[in-house]
């Protein structure tokens, strides 16, 4: 694998967070997860965490605004400079522009996007699953069909996006974890 300034794009649901943990400790990179990021800022009761709150228990997007805020914030961090995952960041096409801008004054452009595909009802059976493991408030039934809308909505064209740039990879995310990770190998060599 010769990428390290990566991106994974898919669903809720689609294995971003697994997949980001696998290639984080076989590249010894940083995940950046814009959700993680937001979701300890609702815990600590911060004013971005009050904010965040009220968007994320309807299942709809935080805005743009905070979520460039924290994610440049993580990504100017010494540990990023050598690479990074990132995992749910970018999910608007303001969002892919502004993260552009921002690694273009940094000096560390992205290197590829894969997008992970995966089936709707697949997705919604993994998240309902996760709801129960971990009892996440963000995932009831309800919540997580409207998290579909709005992921179809507002974060699939980014796909389009990163095609044209000629930084996108499609790698099929449903299957055992382990061969989905060779698929994202593959896919980054």
């Amino acid at each position: 694998m010769t990428a390290r300034r990566l991106l994974l794009l898919g669903a809720p649901g689609a294995g971003k967070g697994t997949q980001a943990e696998r290639l984080v400790r076989k590249l010894g990179i940083p995940q950046i997860s814009t959700g993680d990021m937001l979701r300890a800022a609702v815990a600590a009761g911060t004013e971005v965490g009050k904010g965040a709150r009220a968007a994320m228990d309807r299942g709809e997007l935080v805005s743009d605004e905070i979520v460039i805020g924290v994610a440049e914030e993580r990504l100017s961090q010494d540990d990023a400079r050598g690479g990074f995952v990132l995992d749910g960041f970018p999910r608007t096409d303001a969002q892919a522009r502004a993260l552009d801008a921002m690694l273009e004054r940094m000096g560390t452009p992205l290197e590829r996007c894969v997008a992970l595909e995966v089936d709707t009802d697949e997705l919604v059976r993994r998240l309902l699953k996760r709801a129960g493991i971990e009892g996440r408030s963000d995932d009831n039934e309800e919540t997580i069909r409207n998290r579909m809308r709005v992921y179809r909505d507002q974060t699939a064209p980014l796909v389009a996006y990163y095609r044209e740039r000629g930084l996108l990879r499609e790698v099929e995310a449903a299957g055992p974890v382990e061969e989905i990770e060779k698929r994202i190998e593959e896919a980054l060599s």
